[in-house]
């Protein structure tokens, strides 16, 4: 069983690079932590990077995530082989533009680019936004399922995972106390479906919602709360339409074993108590 201890990274592919950082930076409200030859990486809390921009295939998408040591690497490799994923074996000069000390990749069954790292690096400097957006850290990705049971087991067989709750039949998975920091949307294609960034208040929610609607960013979804996780949310969208969530008071499963998963309608009261209703293929009622 292969123990992820925290989402680290993302990695995307872009023809705008420089859109791309205009966006992340200006818009978003993350800190340009250093430009290499090609790529821009961005800080969003402590550690060095949490995303990456790189010149490239707009739907080459990498999703990073901790490991404790290279021992438990080596037996992450050894476990996915053994089940028949290719795994990628990273070369240093792999694992320096990742800031990391080693990595691995390998697809999951669906196709999403996963890497399991070592020893991420952190900044040094206390992250500072280009502007006032409230973010206090990069926290979960959604990731597209051509087969959500399928999947999920792989990511509650494989890697630990498990379920929090469920809406319709796509499960928010934890890894840790967070009540969800993976999340699976059927969809009919692989990659990363939503990027999330928590931030300090609901205040900070509404305050780049007037934003970001003044600067024409369009809008898919709240603000509003979901009923899951409690937290408070807004989804807009960037560049390459990737869909990205400010939210806010996600709540924590601290007793794993008096904690029960839900079930949630695959409606938009499933999605939000407030009465928003998602722009989000992924998200949207097939009969909405």
């Amino acid at each position: 069983m292969i123990s992820l201890r925290d989402v680290s990274y993302v990695r995307m592919g872009t023809r705008d690079l420089e859109g791309a950082e205009f966006f992340a930076r200006d818009y978003l409200g993350l800190e340009v932590a250093e430009r290499r030859r090609g790529a821009a990486y961005f800080k969003s809390d402590a550690r060095a990077h949490t995303l990456c921009y790189f010149d490239g295939d707009p739907s080459d998408h990498a999703v990073g995530f901790e490991v404790a040591s290279e021992g438990e690497l080596e037996e992450a490799a050894a476990a996915l082989e053994a089940l028949g994923h290719g795994v990628h074996l990273g070369t240093p000069e792999e694992a320096g533009l990742r800031q990391v000390r080693a990595f691995i990749g390998f697809d999951d069954p669906t196709g999403n680019r996963i890497e399991l790292a070592v020893r991420p690096e952190m900044s040094g400097q206390r992250y500072h936004g280009t502007r006032d957006a409230g973010i206090t850290g990069f926290s979960h990705v959604g990731l597209c399922s051509t087969d959500l049971a399928r999947d999920e087991a792989f990511w509650t067989k494989v890697c630990n995972a498990r379920v929090s709750d469920r809406i319709g039949d796509a499960p928010l998975l934890r890894i840790d106390e967070v009540h969800h920091t993976i999340a699976l949307f059927p969809a009919q294609r692989k990659g990363i479906q939503h990027i999330n960034h928590q931030v300090e208040s609901a205040d900070d929610i509404q305050r780049s919602f007037n934003f970001l609607v003044e600067r024409d960013v369009r809008m898919v979804f709240g603000p509003g709360r979901h009923p899951t996780s409690t937290a408070k949310f807004l989804y807009f969208e960037g560049p390459d339409g990737m869909v990205f969530e400010y939210s806010s008071g996600v709540a924590e499963i601290a007793d794993e074993l008096l904690w029960r998963e839900r079930q949630f309608p695959a409606e938009p009261k499933g999605f939000c108590k407030w009465g928003a209703k998602p722009d989000i293929a992924e998200f949207r009622d097939d009969d909405d």
